[in-house]
């Protein structure tokens, strides 16, 4: 498998209008850093997908577009049959420019100003501004935490449990059993559940992905994801949910057709998620094993330079949070080692509440990982 797809070989991102690359001043104050930053991936997307998009562009016409036909439905449907073994309701599916627009049009939908919204915590901070900037209270639970969430969930002003699974940034796969719990709690209380998926393609072997839809009760519910994480097209825009409620489902679309006036997606998007959900699954394995491999280079250099950190992989996705607290470093001292001394952009524990964990993103080829993971370590032993 690994010799049809070349995942050593750097590709230039720099004057791309990347953000991970182009953009790292922006949160670092600095240009020119080698970043391991936002999640995205530096590998070209699979070639599948690049044939379909390069065929589309060959048409020439770009003319309003639905998402509404059974290429992009079946296509779906099919993804979730071949990879989890589910079969989803096409009936079910909502189309929107990215899971975080679709999490806010469901926030708007299901709660009020002042509301409260249960997170895990750690919170990917996409969450945290998602909740917060619509007014709303977001309330967090630590990860594992079965009582806290309970507790949350049961106050009388709690209206929505936002759910990451797999869980960014910690990489944690949510087993068959929390899940059911999780759908138990919120039927119980009358608190609807929004389940972002998106990093559900990168579980690795010994762990299963469960989709919400399999253990949904009667309840209010969502499930929102997107191919563009697993085959790195996010620029493309586009993600896809599932809602199991007609009267919700269509005051989604009409949400979104009327009210934010987005009846048309991206053309090239559908293209890219219909080849990537058809044939890119061989990619997907490839690409998936090599970051694997990643993970395992992160936790053996770790265990060689500072064993007691006790590091290891994630269960899921191409970030590495690595909790520096037995290092006893300080964070603010650390940034400024990684930025101003080594010339690094590595994600601060503190962007997801969690001060003395830092996020690398190892979604790269390897050659990258192990100036990171270097860079990593001269600074934490430069600063203990």
């Amino acid at each position: 498998m690994a010799a049809l797809y070349d995942f050593d070989t750097v590709v230039d991102r720099r004057g791309t209008w990347c953000v991970q690359w182009d953009g790292v001043a922006d949160r670092f104050g600095v240009d020119g850093l080698l970043p391991f930053t936002i999640s995205d991936m530096d590998f070209a997307t699979a070639p599948e997908v690049l044939a379909a998009l390069r065929a589309r562009l060959d048409h020439g016409v770009f003319g309003y577009t639905t998402w509404q036909q059974d290429d992009f439905r079946s296509a779906i449907a099919h993804w979730y049959a071949t990879r989890y073994g589910t079969e989803i309701d096409t009936g079910q599916l909502v189309y929107g420019p990215s899971v975080l627009s679709q999490l806010s049009q469901l926030l708007q939908m299901w709660t009020e100003p002042g509301d409260g919204v249960v997170v895990h915590t750690p919170t990917y901070d996409g969450f945290r501004k998602a909740i917060t900037g619509l007014g709303r209270e977001l309330r967090g639970v630590p990860v594992g935490d079965e009582e806290a969430l309970e507790r949350e969930l049961s106050r009388a002003d709690a209206k929505v449990l936002v759910l990451c699974s797999p869980h960014n940034p910690t990489g944690r796969v949510w087993t068959a059993g929390e899940l059911t719990r999780m759908a138990e709690l919120s039927e119980r209380y009358g608190v609807a559940v929004v389940s972002d998926e998106i990093h559900a393609d990168f579980v690795y072997e010994g762990y299963v992905h469960v989709p919400w839809t399999r253990v949904a009760g009667a309840g209010r519910w969502a499930l929102i994801s997107s191919g563009s994480k697993s085959f790195n097209f996010p620029a493309l825009t586009g993600a896809y949910g599932l809602i199991g409620d007609p009267a919700d489902r269509a005051e989604y679309l009409r949400r979104m057709e009327t009210a934010e006036g987005l009846a048309s997606p991206a053309v090239l998007s559908l293209t890219a998620h219909i080849a990537a959900y058809r044939e890119g699954g061989p990619w997907l394995d490839a690409v998936r094993g090599y970051v694997a491999g990643n993970l395992a280079y992160v936790a053996e250099r770790l265990a060689a330079a500072l064993p007691e950190l006790g590091w290891e992989p994630p269960q899921a996705g191409y970030l590495a949070w690595i909790d520096l607290r037995a290092a006893g470093v300080d964070d603010a001292a650390l940034q400024r080692v990684l930025v101003e001394r080594e010339g690094v952009a590595v994600m601060g524990g503190a962007v997801y509440g969690a001060p003395g964990f830092v996020r690398l993103n190892v979604g790269c080829p390897r050659a990258k990982v192990v100036l990171g993971v270097e860079a990593l370590v001269r600074a934490v032993e430069a600063v203990r």
